[in-house]
């Protein structure tokens, strides 16, 4: 019995020589690619610029596709439609799948977008918070073209993806900026 009180003793003594600090969360590294852009040349009546490391999606509808970035974890979804007098229609629609996401976000802020010189009009919905997507915009030239953007993650837009999304962000303004109606 005298050797298991000694042990148990000698253990204490020995456990407790050094300060224990605790060590605060941390995130992963992450490494981004450098941002370098290329224009999307399609059949549809627009173009932009978009990232070297994104990927176009095409689908059944040439018109219709995703851009996924696929090291990134996120896909921002496309969809172009022309317009027949129904602009409010469309815009109202955008406005509605924009808002959905307030009840989970922590705020959205509406930028307008306007280039007059390019005949680019459009509303840029960025969300604050835990969301599923973290961007949404819509473009319009008002007469005869309607274009609409998604950005989605394959989780929710969390504390440690957040680089990811202010990076990806910056990706989308470059798409925006660098939008052209075809026929303008």
């Amino acid at each position: 019995m005298n050797h298991k009180i000694f042990f148990f003793v000698l253990v204490m003594f020995v456990s407790c020589s050094e300060d224990y600090t605790p060590k605060p969360r941390a995130f992963f590294k992450l490494e981004f690619p450098e941002k370098k852009y290329h224009i999307i040349e399609s059949q549809c009546p627009f173009s932009f610029e978009i990232a070297n490391y994104s990927v176009v999606v095409p689908t059944k509808n040439n018109c219709l596709f995703d851009i996924d970035f696929p090291k990134l974890n996120g896909k921002l979804y496309i969809t172009y439609l022309p317009l027949n007098d129904n602009l409010q229609e469309h815009t109202e629609e955008s406005r509605a799948l924009a808002l959905k996401h307030i009840i989970v976000a922590d705020g959205v802020k509406e930028d307008l977008i306007i280039n007059e010189l390019d005949n680019v009009y459009g509303v840029l919905y960025d969300y604050k918070g835990m969301t599923a997507t973290s961007t949404q915009f819509y473009l319009t030239d008002s007469i005869n073209h309607f274009f609409r953007a998604a950005l989605y993650f394959n989780t929710e837009v969390s504390d440690s993806i957040l680089p990811i999304n202010n990076f990806l962000k910056r990706d989308i303004k470059h798409l925006i900026e660098t939008f052209r109606w075809k026929d303008n």
